[in-house]
Protein backbone atom coordinates (compact mmCIF):
# COMPACT_ATOMS: atom_id res chain seq x y z
CA UNK A 1 0.00 0.00 0.00
CA UNK A 2 1.13 3.62 -0.77
CA UNK A 3 -0.18 6.99 0.94
CA UNK A 4 1.65 9.73 2.29
CA UNK A 5 1.90 10.33 6.24
CA UNK A 6 1.37 13.82 7.53
CA UNK A 7 1.97 14.56 10.99
CA UNK A 8 -0.18 16.81 13.38
CA UNK A 9 1.91 19.96 13.74
CA UNK A 10 1.07 20.83 9.90
CA UNK A 11 -2.52 21.61 10.78
CA UNK A 12 -4.10 25.23 10.92
CA UNK A 13 -5.39 26.16 14.62
CA UNK A 14 -9.09 27.29 15.04
CA UNK A 15 -10.65 28.36 17.93
CA UNK A 16 -13.80 28.33 19.01
CA UNK A 17 -15.85 31.27 20.20
CA UNK A 18 -19.13 32.70 21.82
CA UNK A 19 -19.59 36.32 20.46
CA UNK A 20 -19.47 37.23 17.16
CA UNK A 21 -18.27 40.65 18.46
CA UNK A 22 -14.94 38.58 20.10
CA UNK A 23 -14.25 37.40 16.85
CA UNK A 24 -15.15 40.88 14.92
CA UNK A 25 -12.52 42.51 17.58
CA UNK A 26 -10.09 39.92 18.02
CA UNK A 27 -6.55 41.27 16.77
CA UNK A 28 -5.38 40.62 12.46
CA UNK A 29 -2.46 38.28 14.41
CA UNK A 30 -5.20 35.98 16.18
CA UNK A 31 -7.17 35.39 13.57
CA UNK A 32 -8.25 31.61 13.64
CA UNK A 33 -7.32 31.16 10.20
CA UNK A 34 -3.85 33.18 9.87
CA UNK A 35 -2.47 30.50 12.95
CA UNK A 36 -1.38 28.01 10.48
CA UNK A 37 2.15 26.73 11.11
CA UNK A 38 5.27 26.97 9.24
CA UNK A 39 4.13 23.51 6.77
CA UNK A 40 0.78 24.45 6.43
CA UNK A 41 1.85 27.77 5.27
CA UNK A 42 4.16 26.95 2.75
CA UNK A 43 1.77 24.47 1.48
CA UNK A 44 -1.21 26.78 0.45
CA UNK A 45 0.92 30.12 0.82
CA UNK A 46 -0.22 34.02 1.14
CA UNK A 47 -3.73 35.06 -0.45
CA UNK A 48 -4.47 31.46 -2.22
CA UNK A 49 -4.73 29.74 1.05
CA UNK A 50 -8.35 31.16 2.31
CA UNK A 51 -10.11 28.04 3.46
CA UNK A 52 -13.45 27.53 2.12
CA UNK A 53 -14.62 26.97 6.25
CA UNK A 54 -13.57 30.77 6.23
CA UNK A 55 -15.64 32.08 3.75
CA UNK A 56 -18.82 31.66 4.90
CA UNK A 57 -17.98 33.88 7.53
CA UNK A 58 -17.08 37.05 5.85
CA UNK A 59 -19.96 39.55 4.22
CA UNK A 60 -20.84 39.58 0.60
CA UNK A 61 -17.71 41.38 -1.06
CA UNK A 62 -15.41 39.92 1.58
CA UNK A 63 -16.78 36.78 -0.39
CA UNK A 64 -16.05 37.89 -3.67
CA UNK A 65 -12.18 39.29 -3.02
CA UNK A 66 -11.32 35.27 -1.56
CA UNK A 67 -13.26 33.42 -4.56
CA UNK A 68 -10.86 35.56 -6.89
CA UNK A 69 -7.88 35.01 -4.48
CA UNK A 70 -8.42 30.99 -4.10
CA UNK A 71 -7.61 30.62 -7.95
CA UNK A 72 -4.05 28.90 -8.45
CA UNK A 73 -1.19 31.24 -8.47
CA UNK A 74 -0.53 31.33 -12.28
CA UNK A 75 -4.44 31.73 -13.16
CA UNK A 76 -4.38 34.47 -10.97
CA UNK A 77 -1.48 35.66 -10.90
CA UNK A 78 -2.15 39.36 -12.65
CA UNK A 79 -4.95 39.88 -9.34
CA UNK A 80 -1.88 38.52 -6.60
CA UNK A 81 -1.13 41.65 -4.18
CA UNK A 82 2.23 40.48 -5.01
CA UNK A 83 2.41 41.13 -8.57
CA UNK A 84 1.19 44.57 -8.24
CA UNK A 85 3.28 47.76 -9.69
CA UNK A 86 5.20 48.98 -6.61
CA UNK A 87 4.76 45.93 -3.91
CA UNK A 88 8.07 44.97 -3.76
CA UNK A 89 9.07 48.14 -2.73
CA UNK A 90 6.18 48.99 0.00
CA UNK A 91 4.19 51.00 -2.64
CA UNK A 92 0.46 50.91 -3.19
CA UNK A 93 -0.05 50.27 -7.32
CA UNK A 94 -2.69 50.72 -9.63
CA UNK A 95 -4.57 47.29 -10.37
CA UNK A 96 -4.23 45.75 -13.77
CA UNK A 97 -7.90 46.20 -15.69
CA UNK A 98 -9.44 42.90 -15.93
CA UNK A 99 -9.03 40.68 -18.81
CA UNK A 100 -12.14 40.21 -21.41
CA UNK A 101 -12.41 36.83 -20.60
CA UNK A 102 -12.60 37.44 -16.81
CA UNK A 103 -15.16 40.25 -17.47
CA UNK A 104 -17.43 37.53 -19.39
CA UNK A 105 -16.73 35.00 -16.82
CA UNK A 106 -17.48 37.36 -14.11
CA UNK A 107 -20.76 38.45 -15.92
CA UNK A 108 -22.05 34.58 -16.32
CA UNK A 109 -21.78 34.09 -12.93
CA UNK A 110 -25.55 34.31 -10.83
CA UNK A 111 -25.97 36.02 -7.94
CA UNK A 112 -26.02 34.58 -4.67
CA UNK A 113 -29.10 34.83 -2.72
CA UNK A 114 -28.36 36.12 1.15
CA UNK A 115 -30.94 33.30 2.32
CA UNK A 116 -28.92 30.79 0.29
CA UNK A 117 -25.19 31.85 1.56
CA UNK A 118 -26.30 32.53 5.29
CA UNK A 119 -28.12 29.25 6.43
CA UNK A 120 -29.91 29.37 9.36
CA UNK A 121 -28.57 28.29 11.92
CA UNK A 122 -30.18 27.66 16.09
CA UNK A 123 -30.19 30.15 18.23
CA UNK A 124 -30.51 27.79 21.60
CA UNK A 125 -32.00 24.56 22.33
CA UNK A 126 -35.08 23.62 24.32
CA UNK A 127 -35.26 20.10 26.09
CA UNK A 128 -38.69 18.98 25.27
CA UNK A 129 -39.12 15.18 26.07
CA UNK A 130 -37.32 11.99 27.65
CA UNK A 131 -37.69 8.96 26.09
CA UNK A 132 -37.34 5.96 28.57
CA UNK A 133 -35.41 2.92 27.08
CA UNK A 134 -34.90 1.17 29.77
CA UNK A 135 -31.26 0.02 29.00
CA UNK A 136 -27.87 2.09 28.08
CA UNK A 137 -28.86 3.84 24.37
CA UNK A 138 -25.80 3.01 22.02
CA UNK A 139 -27.27 4.51 18.81
CA UNK A 140 -30.20 6.73 18.05
CA UNK A 141 -31.72 7.86 14.65
CA UNK A 142 -34.64 10.47 14.25
CA UNK A 143 -36.87 10.49 10.68
CA UNK A 144 -37.60 14.35 9.55
CA UNK A 145 -40.53 12.99 7.12
CA UNK A 146 -42.62 11.12 10.51
CA UNK A 147 -40.23 12.78 13.44
CA UNK A 148 -39.75 8.64 14.58
CA UNK A 149 -37.45 8.05 16.84
CA UNK A 150 -35.10 4.88 17.01
CA UNK A 151 -33.21 4.27 20.18
CA UNK A 152 -30.88 1.23 20.05
CA UNK A 153 -29.10 -0.92 22.82
CA UNK A 154 -28.77 -4.24 24.49
CA UNK A 155 -31.62 -6.60 23.05
CA UNK A 156 -33.47 -4.63 21.50
CA UNK A 157 -34.91 -1.35 19.50
CA UNK A 158 -37.73 1.08 20.85
CA UNK A 159 -39.37 3.29 18.09
CA UNK A 160 -41.38 6.82 19.29
CA UNK A 161 -43.44 8.73 17.59
CA UNK A 162 -43.67 12.41 17.43
CA UNK A 163 -46.11 12.73 20.35
CA UNK A 164 -43.57 10.89 22.45
CA UNK A 165 -40.71 13.80 21.69
CA UNK A 166 -42.63 16.36 23.62
CA UNK A 167 -43.26 13.84 26.43
CA UNK A 168 -41.23 12.63 29.69
CA UNK A 169 -42.86 8.74 30.47
CA UNK A 170 -44.90 8.26 27.71
CA UNK A 171 -44.32 4.11 26.35
CA UNK A 172 -43.12 3.92 22.78
CA UNK A 173 -45.23 2.78 19.87
CA UNK A 174 -43.31 -0.52 19.44
CA UNK A 175 -40.52 -2.41 20.52
CA UNK A 176 -38.40 -4.56 18.04
CA UNK A 177 -36.84 -7.48 20.26
CA UNK A 178 -33.95 -9.51 18.83
CA UNK A 179 -34.28 -13.51 18.44
CA UNK A 180 -30.79 -13.30 20.29
CA UNK A 181 -30.70 -11.72 23.31
CA UNK A 182 -27.50 -11.28 24.01
CA UNK A 183 -27.47 -9.33 20.55
CA UNK A 184 -26.59 -5.36 21.08
CA UNK A 185 -26.68 -2.58 18.77
CA UNK A 186 -23.83 -0.55 18.68
CA UNK A 187 -23.99 1.48 15.79
CA UNK A 188 -27.15 2.29 13.02
CA UNK A 189 -27.43 4.70 10.00
CA UNK A 190 -30.42 5.82 8.57
CA UNK A 191 -30.95 5.69 5.01
CA UNK A 192 -31.12 9.31 2.82
CA UNK A 193 -34.63 8.79 1.94
CA UNK A 194 -35.28 7.41 5.75
CA UNK A 195 -37.61 5.08 4.39
CA UNK A 196 -34.81 2.02 6.16
CA UNK A 197 -32.43 1.91 8.77
CA UNK A 198 -29.28 -0.18 9.03
CA UNK A 199 -28.08 -1.09 12.75
CA UNK A 200 -24.87 -3.63 13.73
CA UNK A 201 -23.02 -4.33 16.66
CA UNK A 202 -22.29 -7.14 18.95
CA UNK A 203 -23.93 -9.68 16.50
CA UNK A 204 -22.67 -11.16 13.37
CA UNK A 205 -25.27 -9.75 11.09
CA UNK A 206 -26.07 -6.79 9.74
CA UNK A 207 -29.38 -5.61 10.06
CA UNK A 208 -31.75 -4.19 7.26
CA UNK A 209 -34.90 -2.59 8.62
CA UNK A 210 -37.80 -1.39 6.60
CA UNK A 211 -39.33 1.09 8.54
CA UNK A 212 -42.50 1.89 6.71
CA UNK A 213 -45.64 1.65 7.14
CA UNK A 214 -44.31 -0.33 10.19
CA UNK A 215 -40.67 -1.34 10.95
CA UNK A 216 -40.47 -4.57 10.31
CA UNK A 217 -36.71 -6.81 8.82
CA UNK A 218 -36.02 -6.74 5.03
CA UNK A 219 -32.52 -8.55 5.40
CA UNK A 220 -29.96 -9.79 7.60
CA UNK A 221 -26.53 -9.60 6.08
CA UNK A 222 -24.29 -11.87 7.74
CA UNK A 223 -20.51 -10.02 8.44
CA UNK A 224 -17.57 -11.94 9.02
CA UNK A 225 -16.41 -10.28 12.41
CA UNK A 226 -18.29 -10.54 15.53
CA UNK A 227 -18.50 -6.61 16.80
CA UNK A 228 -19.04 -3.95 14.29
CA UNK A 229 -18.14 -0.47 15.92
CA UNK A 230 -19.17 1.52 13.11
CA UNK A 231 -21.62 2.21 9.99
CA UNK A 232 -21.29 4.75 7.19
CA UNK A 233 -23.52 4.57 4.05
CA UNK A 234 -22.72 6.39 1.04
CA UNK A 235 -25.13 9.47 -0.49
CA UNK A 236 -27.07 7.39 -2.91
CA UNK A 237 -27.64 4.67 -0.42
CA UNK A 238 -25.71 1.72 -2.84
CA UNK A 239 -22.71 1.12 -0.73
CA UNK A 240 -22.92 -0.06 2.88
CA UNK A 241 -18.96 -0.13 4.96
CA UNK A 242 -19.40 -1.69 8.03
CA UNK A 243 -16.18 -1.22 10.71
CA UNK A 244 -14.76 -4.47 12.35
CA UNK A 245 -11.22 -4.82 14.20
CA UNK A 246 -9.03 -4.85 11.66
CA UNK A 247 -10.97 -4.84 8.50
CA UNK A 248 -14.06 -2.41 6.63
CA UNK A 249 -16.79 -5.03 5.00
CA UNK A 250 -18.17 -3.29 2.07
CA UNK A 251 -21.17 -4.14 1.28
CA UNK A 252 -23.70 -3.23 -2.39
CA UNK A 253 -26.88 -2.38 -0.64
CA UNK A 254 -28.90 -2.75 -3.36
CA UNK A 255 -27.75 -6.49 -4.18
CA UNK A 256 -27.18 -7.33 -0.27
CA UNK A 257 -23.83 -9.24 -1.49
CA UNK A 258 -20.30 -8.53 0.13
CA UNK A 259 -18.15 -7.13 -2.25
CA UNK A 260 -14.59 -6.92 -0.21
CA UNK A 261 -13.57 -7.71 3.51
CA UNK A 262 -10.62 -4.64 2.87
CA UNK A 263 -7.93 -5.12 6.22
CA UNK A 264 -6.74 -2.00 7.79
CA UNK A 265 -4.69 -1.73 10.83
CA UNK A 266 -6.03 -3.21 14.27
CA UNK A 267 -5.86 -0.34 16.09
CA UNK A 268 -7.02 2.02 13.12
CA UNK A 269 -10.49 0.70 12.55
CA UNK A 270 -13.10 1.93 15.16
CA UNK A 271 -14.87 4.49 13.17
CA UNK A 272 -15.29 4.83 9.88
CA UNK A 273 -16.85 7.07 7.12
CA UNK A 274 -17.14 7.57 3.34
CA UNK A 275 -17.34 10.69 1.19
CA UNK A 276 -17.36 10.44 -2.79
CA UNK A 277 -14.99 7.93 -3.91
CA UNK A 278 -12.99 8.01 -0.72
CA UNK A 279 -13.61 6.26 2.83
CA UNK A 280 -11.46 7.32 5.77
CA UNK A 281 -10.71 5.11 9.23
CA UNK A 282 -9.25 5.56 12.43
CA UNK A 283 -8.87 4.39 15.98
CA UNK A 284 -6.56 3.25 19.33
CA UNK A 285 -3.73 3.84 16.97
CA UNK A 286 -3.95 7.61 16.74
CA UNK A 287 -3.86 7.74 12.89
CA UNK A 288 -6.39 8.70 10.80
CA UNK A 289 -6.24 6.97 7.14
CA UNK A 290 -8.33 7.65 3.78
CA UNK A 291 -8.72 5.07 1.38
CA UNK A 292 -9.70 5.02 -2.37
CA UNK A 293 -13.00 3.00 -2.36
CA UNK A 294 -12.76 2.11 -6.32
CA UNK A 295 -8.19 0.62 -6.23
CA UNK A 296 -8.67 -0.15 -2.17
CA UNK A 297 -5.26 1.41 -1.33
CA UNK A 298 -4.69 3.54 0.77
CA UNK A 299 -4.02 7.24 0.27
CA UNK A 300 -2.82 9.30 3.42
CA UNK A 301 -2.04 8.78 6.61
CA UNK A 302 -2.13 11.93 9.21
CA UNK A 303 -0.69 11.20 12.45
CA UNK A 304 -3.09 12.64 14.86
CA UNK A 305 -1.27 12.42 18.46
CA UNK A 306 -4.59 11.26 20.08
CA UNK A 307 -7.04 8.28 19.59
CA UNK A 308 -10.15 9.01 17.12
CA UNK A 309 -13.52 8.26 18.86
CA UNK A 310 -15.68 9.43 16.00
CA UNK A 311 -15.61 10.64 12.20
CA UNK A 312 -18.23 12.51 10.22
CA UNK A 313 -18.46 14.34 6.86
CA UNK A 314 -20.04 17.59 5.52
CA UNK A 315 -23.08 17.32 3.19
CA UNK A 316 -21.16 18.57 0.38
CA UNK A 317 -18.87 15.69 1.16
CA UNK A 318 -16.04 18.55 1.01
CA UNK A 319 -14.87 18.70 4.75
CA UNK A 320 -14.52 15.46 7.31
CA UNK A 321 -14.37 15.87 10.76
CA UNK A 322 -12.47 13.41 13.32
CA UNK A 323 -13.32 13.98 17.05
CA UNK A 324 -10.53 13.23 19.55
CA UNK A 325 -10.35 11.82 22.98
CA UNK A 326 -8.63 14.97 23.65
CA UNK A 327 -11.79 17.07 22.88
CA UNK A 328 -10.13 18.54 19.61
CA UNK A 329 -12.36 18.45 16.49
CA UNK A 330 -9.66 17.72 13.54
CA UNK A 331 -11.28 18.97 10.01
CA UNK A 332 -9.70 18.44 6.48
CA UNK A 333 -10.51 18.52 2.92
CA UNK A 334 -11.08 15.62 1.06
CA UNK A 335 -8.71 16.55 -1.72
CA UNK A 336 -7.16 19.89 -1.09
CA UNK A 337 -4.71 19.85 0.86
CA UNK A 338 -6.36 21.83 3.77
CA UNK A 339 -6.19 20.47 7.35
CA UNK A 340 -7.32 22.25 10.56
CA UNK A 341 -7.44 21.61 14.26
CA UNK A 342 -10.19 23.23 16.82
CA UNK A 343 -8.40 22.66 19.93
CA UNK A 344 -10.28 22.08 23.14
CA UNK A 345 -7.66 20.11 25.17
CA UNK A 346 -9.86 18.17 27.67
CA UNK A 347 -9.83 14.23 27.97
CA UNK A 348 -13.04 12.70 27.70
CA UNK A 349 -14.76 9.14 27.17
CA UNK A 350 -16.86 10.03 24.28
CA UNK A 351 -16.99 12.43 21.58
CA UNK A 352 -19.77 12.08 18.94
CA UNK A 353 -19.94 14.55 15.93
CA UNK A 354 -22.71 15.26 13.83
CA UNK A 355 -23.39 17.65 11.09
CA UNK A 356 -26.65 19.59 10.07
CA UNK A 357 -28.14 18.59 6.32
CA UNK A 358 -28.25 22.08 5.86
CA UNK A 359 -24.21 22.70 6.10
CA UNK A 360 -24.35 25.67 8.34
CA UNK A 361 -23.89 23.81 11.69
CA UNK A 362 -22.67 20.42 13.54
CA UNK A 363 -23.33 19.04 17.11
CA UNK A 364 -20.33 17.78 19.18
CA UNK A 365 -21.23 15.86 22.03
CA UNK A 366 -18.19 15.31 24.79
CA UNK A 367 -18.94 13.15 27.86
CA UNK A 368 -22.20 14.98 29.52
CA UNK A 369 -21.84 18.60 27.36
CA UNK A 370 -23.40 19.14 24.24
CA UNK A 371 -22.21 21.53 21.19
CA UNK A 372 -23.72 23.49 18.57
CA UNK A 373 -21.01 25.02 16.72
CA UNK A 374 -21.76 27.26 13.58
CA UNK A 375 -19.65 26.21 9.97
CA UNK A 376 -17.70 27.37 9.26
CA UNK A 377 -17.07 30.05 11.96
CA UNK A 378 -16.86 27.74 14.86
CA UNK A 379 -18.82 30.36 16.90
CA UNK A 380 -20.71 28.14 19.21
CA UNK A 381 -24.73 28.53 19.20
CA UNK A 382 -25.29 27.16 22.10
CA UNK A 383 -24.05 24.62 24.91
CA UNK A 384 -26.24 22.29 27.28
CA UNK A 385 -24.75 20.18 30.19
CA UNK A 386 -26.55 16.70 30.84
CA UNK A 387 -26.46 14.50 34.10
CA UNK A 388 -25.14 11.75 32.25
CA UNK A 389 -22.60 10.76 29.56
CA UNK A 390 -23.53 11.06 26.18
CA UNK A 391 -23.42 8.03 24.12
CA UNK A 392 -24.80 8.78 20.74
CA UNK A 393 -26.54 11.68 18.98
CA UNK A 394 -28.43 12.58 16.08
CA UNK A 395 -29.88 15.77 14.27
CA UNK A 396 -33.65 15.45 12.17
CA UNK A 397 -32.85 16.31 8.46
CA UNK A 398 -35.21 19.13 8.83
CA UNK A 399 -32.83 20.61 11.76
CA UNK A 400 -35.94 20.81 14.22
CA UNK A 401 -34.77 18.32 16.88
CA UNK A 402 -31.56 17.01 18.50
CA UNK A 403 -31.76 13.34 20.17
CA UNK A 404 -29.26 12.07 22.21
CA UNK A 405 -28.75 8.88 24.01
CA UNK A 406 -27.48 7.72 27.27
CA UNK A 407 -27.27 5.88 30.53
CA UNK A 408 -31.66 4.74 30.40
CA UNK A 409 -32.71 6.76 28.26
CA UNK A 410 -32.68 9.51 25.13
CA UNK A 411 -33.63 13.38 25.76
CA UNK A 412 -35.20 15.21 23.30
CA UNK A 413 -34.35 18.49 22.40
CA UNK A 414 -36.02 20.94 19.75
CA UNK A 415 -34.12 23.54 18.01
CA UNK A 416 -34.91 27.41 18.51
CA UNK A 417 -34.05 29.78 15.23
Amino acid sequence: MSGDKEEASSFGILRIYDDPEERRNKPESSDIFSQHEPQAQSQRGGVYGTPQWALQGLDRSERQTSWLSEAEPGEAAEFSPSSLPGSKFGRRGPSPPPSEEVWSFLRAVPPVADEVVRQRTPRASWKVGKLCHGKKVYATAISSSTHHVYTCGHGYIKVWDESALHAWNKAPQAQLNFQDHQSCVLTCKLFPDEQSLITAGLSRTLTLWDLAPTPRIRAQLASTGPMCYSLAISSNAQICLACFKGFVEIWDLRNQILIRKHEVPEYGSRCVDIAGNKFWTGGEDTNLYSWDLRSYQKLQQHSLHHEILSITHDPSEEWILVGLRTSDVIILHTHRKEKFKAVIQKYIHHHNLKFASCGSYFVTTMDESIHCLAAPSLQRLFQVEESTEILCCDVSSDNQYLVTGSKNSATVYQLLY
